[in-house]
């Protein structure tokens, strides 16, 4: 299986790539700075062949569309995208003191960022049910839920959530499966050293979700990563 995945260079992007490497997926990992030296890099050299790291920066349509042309020139086809790049800002921030600047960024990110990834790569995806789009979410946009907190965040999830639906409807008749991804709270830079659960577990979940090992109802779209329905 081809496989997307953004903001692969580190936290749970990592480890999606990584498990993806372990269960024999091909990954184009992309990164705004795939060059540095790091821990996907390394994956380079353990599983050759199997990633390419490429220059993605979600928020530049330009960067988007010309991975697109790139595929496309190498008659490539995409089996899966997992939009996972994402930034939390403003957290704690009482509304009166909320730079708005964190919410027009965090929009950019967690929302006009994956709708670009989709616009551009959705043409290169074929039909049928064993293709797949995740996007990574989290609990913190479920409006039923909705704790008076971390704005720009838990807002721009809610517009992703909303965006799955509609995604979902929009490729109905070709088969692509949609979801909306809590990951849960994982210790990684963005979730803190508080957080209680493992990024390699919750990455291996999504991965159960991409390989249809997990029984989900059909109506659902937003969903946890063991593939059980989120409250909208």
């Amino acid at each position: 299986m081809n496989i997307i995945i953004t903001g692969a260079n580190r936290g749970l992007g990592f480890e999606l790539t990584l498990a993806a490497m372990q269960r024999g997926h091909v990954v184009m990992a992309g990164s705004r700075s795939p060059q540095e030296e790091g821990k996907l890099l390394e994956l380079v050299s353990r599983y050759p062949g199997q990633i390419k790291p490429v220059q993605l920066d979600v928020c530049e349509e330009e960067s988007i569309a010309q991975l697109a042309q790139a595929l496309r020139a190498e008659n490539q086809k995409v089996d899966a995208i997992i939009n996972n790049a994402g930034i939390l800002l403003g957290r704690g921030t009482a509304l009166e003191e909320l730079p708005i600047e964190d919410v027009v960024r965090s929009f950019e990110v967690n929302l006009f960022g994956p709708m670009m990834v989709i616009k551009h790569l959705l043409p290169l995806m074929g039909e049928g049910d064993s293709q797949s789009i995740l996007n990574i979410s989290s609990e913190a946009g479920s409006i039923t839920n909705a704790y008076g907190g971390d704005f720009p965040y838990a807002i721009s999830k809610t517009a992703i959530n909303m965006f799955s639906k509609q995604l979902k409807r929009y490729v109905k008749d070709r088969g692509i499966r949609v979801y909306a991804i809590h990951p849960g709270w994982i210790k990684t830079d963005m979730g803190g050293e508080r957080a209680p659960g493992d990024p390699a577990e919750s990455a291996n979940g999504i991965m159960d979700i991409l390989e249809k090992k997990k029984e989900i109802d059909q109506a659902s779209f937003f969903i946890n990563y063991k593939g059980e329905p989120m409250p909208i």
